[in-house]
């Protein structure tokens, strides 16, 4: 299979699990509270084990809060935030990887610095939209202890436990094909 083309139907898998993971936490009211639960915010392991999970993630996170009726510069805003911990992750995952010799596997230290990209990026972007586009009563950081929290549930806690699963599978999930 040509690698642009399975490229795009992970990137597209990931967007659209992100919708849908989003959905299900509005619906059961976990992405609306002081600390918003998004389950979709654990596939920011993803680009760990691939690239297409950067933009599929950049995407996915454009179009749930699109979907779901945030204002645009949330919108904005909050997939910037995303973006930029996708690539941090991606980082961790994959520069160090180039510099091991003969396939040798990641340090343990690698899983765990995984999710601290996003978590970060969220936590130092998403409280000033809630302050200011939202004009929340609250102080800055309260927001980031609140924004913080919540991914580290999401993104720390969630996201290892796939990171976890999905490990054991890599070279069969995200392989770029013959």
């Amino acid at each position: 299979m040509n690698r642009k083309v399975l490229f795009t139907a992970h990137a597209a898998i990931i967007a659209a699990l992100y919708v849908v993971l989003t959905f299900a936490a509005s619906l059961l009211g976990l992405a609306s509270q002081a600390i918003q639960i998004r389950f979709s915010e654990a596939l920011t392991i993803l680009p760990f084990f691939t690239p297409a999970a950067v933009p599929g993630l950049f995407v996915g996170c454009f179009l749930a809060n699109l979907l779901i009726g945030s204002m645009p510069l949330d919108t904005l805003f909050g997939s910037i935030a995303t973006l930029l911990g996708a690539l941090g992750t991606y980082w961790i995952g994959h520069v160090p990887r180039a510099k091991r010799k003969n396939g040798q596997p990641a340090p343990g230290w690698q899983k765990w610095l995984a999710p601290l990209p996003p978590i970060l990026a969220n936590t130092l972007i998403v409280p000033f939209v809630l302050a200011y586009v939202y004009q929340l009563e609250g102080t800055i950081p309260y927001f980031m202890l609140t924004v913080g929290i919540g991914e580290v549930i999401s993104c720390g806690v969630l996201g290892l436990m796939l990171f976890t699963a999905l490990n054991r599978f890599q070279r069969h999930l995200f392989s770029p094909g013959p």
